[in-house]
């Protein structure tokens, strides 16, 4: 994966897309155990399950639709329910791609939230 960055781009935004590319290389979702990819905006949490195979997205859940967008217990939400959608998919086992971001926090709480509702990682 070839990254390009602009003159701009912060030092932190760097780290996280040369971090983000290195787990890339490493992890992959199947239609039977697909990945569930974390982002993080300034606002908002959001969380998917990718096919990497098919390269299509199988679920999708965010804070939008939630109360207390961007805090750790919206972010837990976020884990439930793209929990709950992936169990009425039939799907137990996923991936968990970080997306670069420190295992810490909203990003925690995601998964402790999709641990709670079944998901197995």
């Amino acid at each position: 994966m070839r990254l390009f960055f602009r003159k701009k781009t912060s030092d932190k935004v760097i780290g996280r897309r040369k971090s983000k590319a290195r787990i890339r290389k490493k992890v992959s979702g199947t239609a039977d155990k697909p990945r569930l990819v974390v982002f993080k905006s300034t606002k908002n949490m959001y969380a998917q399950l990718v096919d990497d195979v098919s390269g299509k997205t199988l679920a999708a859940a965010s804070t939008l639709k939630v109360s207390g967008n961007g805090n750790r217990d919206a972010a837990k939400e976020v884990g439930k329910q793209i929990a709950e959608k992936a169990t009425a998919m039939k799907i137990e086992n996923v991936v968990f791609d970080r997306s670069g971001y420190v295992y810490h926090g909203r990003v925690q709480a995601v998964a402790e939230g999709a641990r709670e509702a079944g998901l197995k990682f």
